[in-house]
């Protein structure tokens, strides 16, 4: 028995002449028939060969049932030459229907040959099953046999490469539909390179590996990677002109800037041209086969798409950058008008961000509410100067008009159906309610109070405790610790308030980062 043995019945043979050809290259060609004989003259017939460089790979199957197993096993045969009768009457007919409806296979080319032609007419075979042509075994001669697997596989080879078709612009939809999704440049940048990887191996024979790639951004002074894969990981956020390999370094600098894509050996160059002028490289280095035409043809058609998504992002964040500025101009006019300095809302904003991730906030929540911060007092844009600017104590009365500006900064922002502003919304209305519920407007208590306003609390006071104000000068950072944990639980969640002691380090960074006109007292 062969050692390429499949079952008792299955035997797949490589004749001698096409040992030399990679097995996972040739055309598999499966003979289902009960006469040996007929096995051993077709690939006699056969055996030199060869279709598109590539030569034949025999499954030799005795029986229908077998036969039935084996294409299961075999998806990718090319051609079938079936007998029709061998354990029954019909066995070949019932493995024809087999094949197309219950393997569901409608790539392989079925040949029926049959001895006993009168036993399966080929008027009826022909209409009632799906078969690709019908011949008698009698008239099957070596030169008819060669122009019959001629045909067939080209059938075959073109109904592939139609599904490669179908599958591979299937890719580019769901590759570009991913990226689309994708706002930061970043993520961005890395799901190119993903889809990109996912391209490159559209086969599913493919041998796969781990790609290494880069997605970098031109500089006057050099290259800036975006996003990375594999070994090139580590240079995330740097500029690498020095620190890659010079043979990668002159892949970028070399790279035909009239090309949008460019494939050298393994590996693949793609560039993207910014709205602004900015270059912009991909490149993917252990590209593991050779790319076809319709590969190459499916790889324009996705570079189009990112080139049409990466104008996107940019637009996304060019928008997103003006709102986070008209965000913080609006706080620091508020800021300003109350002759306190602008730089106490970027600090607030960057506290609450940092508090929100240690509370346990998503990372979008958290940023929602670092652009939003900035607006918890935009409602004092209604409060009358002589009580916004009042150095001293205010009287009950004016006490009572400097609260509503939470009301007013809540009026000002609900209607909004941006998300920045509905949370600069919630922060207006809950900053100043307090834990035990006796805060106002609303005299909120515990988790009644939102999630945003509990935390934009404790970064506001904290801050503006340690700057100077028209009312009070800076106290020192012991003085704002023990007042902190005095209100914990009162005043503030004692959970935020941990977190805020527990991160000091971290929050000094910040002051350190916006300080006042005349440096932060902290």
């Amino acid at each position: 028995m062969s050692k390429n043995e499949v079952d008792p019945d299955v035997l797949i043979f490589a004749d001698d002449g096409q040992k030399a050809l990679a097995r996972d290259r040739a055309w598999k060609v499966m003979l289902v028939d009960d006469e040996p004989d007929i096995h051993a003259v077709t690939r006699m017939a056969l055996s030199e060969f060869t279709f598109n460089g590539r030569g034949l790979e025999f499954i030799s199957v005795y029986s229908g049932a077998d036969a039935r197993k084996a294409i299961l096993k075999h998806p990718d045969t090319a051609i079938i030459l079936l007998d029709v009768v061998m354990e029954t009457e019909n066995a070949g007919l019932d493995v024809a229907r087999f094949v197309r409806e219950v393997a569901d296979n409608h790539y392989v080319r079925i040949v029926l040959r049959t001895g006993q032609p009168g036993q399966a007419p080929e008027s009826r075979v022909i209409t009632e099953y799906d078969i690709n042509d019908y011949k008698e075994k009698t008239e099957l001669t070596s030169k008819k046999l060669f122009t019959l697997m001629h045909a067939a596989l080209r059938s075959y080879r073109d109904i592939i490469a139609l599904a490669n078709n179908k599958r591979g612009l299937e890719e580019v939809i769901e590759a570009s539909a991913n990226i689309f999704e994708l706002k930061s440049m970043e993520q961005f940048a890395h799901g190119v390179l993903e889809q990109l990887t996912s391209l490159l191996h559209i086969e599913d024979d493919a041998v796969y590996c781990k790609s290494d790639g880069l997605a970098v951004s031109q500089t006057g002074e050099g290259f800036r990677v975006l996003a990375a894969t594999g070994n090139y990981q580590p240079l995330v956020g740097k500029n690498v002109s020095k620190d890659l390999a010079p043979d990668i370094h002159a892949d970028l600098k070399q790279t035909d800037l009239a090309l949008k894509t460019d494939i050298v050996g393994d590996r693949y160059i793609g560039r993207i041209e910014g709205a602004n002028g900015q270059q912009n490289l991909l490149y993917l280095r252990g590209v593991t086969r050779d790319l076809s035409d319709l590969d190459r043809t499916l790889l324009k058609v996705f570079q189009r798409n990112v080139a049409i998504a990466f104008e996107n992002v940019e637009l996304h964040q060019e928008i997103e950058q003006t709102q986070r500025e008209i965000v913080y101009m609006l706080g620091e006019a508020v800021e300003t008008r109350s002759k306190e300095t602008g730089n106490h809302v970027k600090r607030v904003a960057e506290i609450s961000r940092l508090l929100a991730l240690q509370y346990g906030l998503p990372a979008d929540e958290a940023e929602i509410l670092r652009l939003a911060s900035p607006l918890h007092d935009v409602g004092k844009i209604g409060i009358p100067d002589e009580v916004l600017n009042k150095p001293g104590t205010l009287s009950p009365d004016e006490w009572e008009v400097m609260k509503t500006h939470a009301i007013l900064g809540y009026e000002m922002l609900k209607s909004s159906n941006k998300r920045v502003l509905q949370a600069g919304a919630l922060i207006a209305r809950d900053h100043h309610e307090k834990w035990d519920g006796s805060g106002y407007p609303a005299g909120k208590k515990g988790d009644d109070i939102h999630i945003f306003g509990r935390i934009t609390a404790v970064a506001d006071v904290f801050d503006a405790l340690g700057s100077d104000r028209c009312y009070k000068a800076a106290w020192p950072l012991e003085k704002v610790i023990d007042f902190m944990n005095e209100q914990s639980g009162r005043q503030f969640e004692p959970r935020i308030v941990d977190l805020l002691l527990e991160n000091l380090d971290n929050i000094e960074s910040v002051l350190k980062a916006y300080p006042d006109a005349e440096n932060a007292p902290h």
